[in-house]
């Protein structure tokens, strides 16, 4: 139209558009804008457009055309297309573009030094980032929280704790970027103690960032007190009940043994999108309620709410814990067909996990054999579990080649499951050939962990504890709960002992797993009758699964242990999983 000749009238309707993210109209009018060299503001509408929407080639397309047309960026454009290129796969044009910053005089600027931090930060690039940062005469806390991502984004949590102490000024965004940190590097005891620290300073208020990693934090320790206080605080002070924090709430009862209350959130979302469905999906199937999620599921597509591949995984985690082959067979062969679900590795050890523990060995081998995606060690080891469980030490050890020839990093993961499969045969003489071999290489294997929360504070126990301020009343206590475990039925399960040992030698060798410990502190310091809740990092043992039903009947307590993969409630001597797990 006639008034578009007009550049200034152009420039206003560019950025209505913008403003209205109506970004292919302003496109249009900003290709046939009526002077062949647009000012530098219409270039940076137009590339910090681009970067708003995550589209950094588009940005650093424009920022080229830009240069070639002799305009000359700023200190704005510098500060957005380095933002943009904190989107992209590759540095390389962000190094480019921080040499013309440089080039250009613009690597004093306050803006743009941040943007470079933050790049810098997102690629792992942290002594490039660091050097900026000391190189900066000018910083806002935004300068500081830009180095704090880095260092915690990278696992550098030492060096954020540091860089945290050290901040003139902290905003919420600071704080997140630390709890958010300590729950990405399984800290969460650390998380809450900062969480609890922000609280107590008075002077910032957490934000949905931050309220969605120390739920989180909670869901991974079990703490439930601290978590159904979170759930307080966030009503109390009136925030919004996003769905983020909802599916946060879902996640954390669900992990901290309380699907019921889970179910109450979720029933209360009056519009549900595919993260709250996946949420109660997966909680359902960790507690062995793998009928409960296909109805969820079925609920879920009546809704027209389409899954992803991480609701899949939950399911099929759900059949797994259940025994529904059945079920879950039809959910994997149909997911990619139904649901525009292509399968990933991760859903192939999910069957594979399925079909081992329902004892359908010779077919999880064979699907093993023909996937289209090279098996990778979990998926191995996932069969060679379900070896373990069957007592089918001939196909375990032609797994354990399997795995040897993927895995060179020394973990003996493997041979362990192998040695402890032999040893409940009572073939000794391979289970020291196997140990032998193991002795030779660095087992990365982690040791068994639990955490109890009572009063409100997180307990840590590792398997044979000696640090616990408590450990000596704990032990002795032990002594005297697996006694009266005895007389209640219990008989110490040595099966998986590996070494040839007189039975007494392997019953202590099993006496002092982490949960057991985690049960006797509970015991001691909680309310008789009240429920003992445990979260432990390792599958449970089987000698342990017996002793805590003996336990919950002896001393009339409801147990509920939350493992590597899903939940056991014992309650008067059995078992929520009816040994199947």
């Amino acid at each position: 139209m006639a008034v578009s000749s007009h550049a200034s009238f152009t420039t206003s309707l560019i950025n209505c558009y913008l403003s209205c993210k109506d970004l292919d109209s302003a496109r249009k009018l900003f290709e046939n804008y009526p002077s062949s060299r647009p000012p530098t503001l219409i270039w940076n509408f137009m590339v910090r457009a681009y970067s708003k929407i995550n589209n950094s080639q588009e940005s650093i397309f424009l920022f080229s055309q830009m240069l070639a047309s002799s305009s000359l960026p700023d200190k704005y454009t510098f500060t957005y297309v380095i933002t943009s290129c904190s989107h992209q796969i590759s540095l390389h044009h962000g190094e480019i573009i921080h040499g013309l910053v440089v080039k250009n005089g613009f690597d004093s600027d306050l803006f743009v030094g941040n943007a470079v931090i933050y790049m810098y930060g997102v690629f792992a690039r942290m002594e490039d980032a660091r050097k900026t940062f000391d190189e900066m005469p000018e910083r806002d806390v935004f300068t500081w929280t830009g180095l704090l991502s880095g260092y915690a984004k990278g696992g550098e949590v030492g060096k954020a704790c540091e860089l945290f102490g050290e901040m003139p000024m902290r905003n919420e965004v600071s704080w997140t970027v630390m709890i958010s940190g300590f729950v990405g590097c399984e800290r969460s005891i650390e998380a809450l103690k900062y969480f609890h620290d922000m609280l107590y300073q008075g002077k910032v208020k957490p934000n949905e960032a931050t309220l969605v990693s120390i739920l989180s934090a909670c869901a991974h320790l079990g703490a439930l007190d601290q978590g159904k206080w979170i759930h307080e605080y966030i009503d109390v002070i009136g925030f919004p009940f996003s769905n983020n924090i909802r599916t946060a709430l879902i996640d954390m009862y669900a992990k901290c043994g309380r699907i019921d209350r889970a179910n109450q959130v979720f029933i209360g979302i009056s519009k549900r999108d595919v993260f709250n469905y996946t949420a109660m999906i997966t909680g359902l199937a960790i507690h062995g309620l793998g009928k409960d999620a296909i109805q969820v599921f079925s609920q879920m597509l009546m809704e027209n709410v389409m899954p992803n591949d991480i609701t899949i995984l939950g399911l099929l985690k759900g059949c797994s814990h259940s025994g529904l082959v059945q079920e879950g067979s039809s959910i994997f062969f149909s997911m990619e067909s139904s649901w525009g679900v292509v399968p990933r590795i991760e859903h192939y050890g999910c069957y594979v996990d399925l079909l081992g523990r329902a004892g359908y060995l010779e077919r999880a081998f064979e699907l093993v054999k023909s996937m289209p995606i090279r098996p990778d060690v979990v998926i191995w080891m996932a069969l060679l579990s379900a070896c373990r469980i069957h007592r089918d030490s001939k196909l375990g050890e032609q797994i354990v080649r399997h795995v040897e020839l993927l895995d060179d990093s020394g973990n003996s993961a493997g041979k362990v499951l192998l040695s402890n499969l032999n040893a409940s045969l009572g073939k000794w003489e391979r289970v020291a050939e196997l140990r032998h071999s193991i002795s030779d290489k660095r087992n990365k294997s982690n040791p068994g962990q639990s955490w109890i929360e009572v009063n409100g504070v997180v307990h840590e126990f590792r398997v044979d504890d000696q640090l616990h301020p408590q450990i000596a009343q704990i032990r002795e206590k032990l002594t005297e709960v697996l006694k009266q475990a005895r007389l209640g039925g219990y008989i110490a399960s040595t099966s998986q002992v590996s070494f040839d040992l007189s039975e007494e030698d392997k019953e202590q060798a099993v006496a002092y797993h982490s949960e057991k410990l985690a049960v006797t502190f509970g015991l001691t310091s909680t309310e008789p009758g009240t429920s003992i809740r445990i979260v432990k990092n390792l599958r449970t043992c089987d000698d342990c699964h017996s002793a805590l039903k003996a336990i919950s009947t002896v001393y009339k307590r409801e147990l509920i242990v939350r493992d590597r993969s899903r939940f056991h409630t014992f309650r008067e001597g059995m078992c929520s999983c009816n040994d199947y797990w």
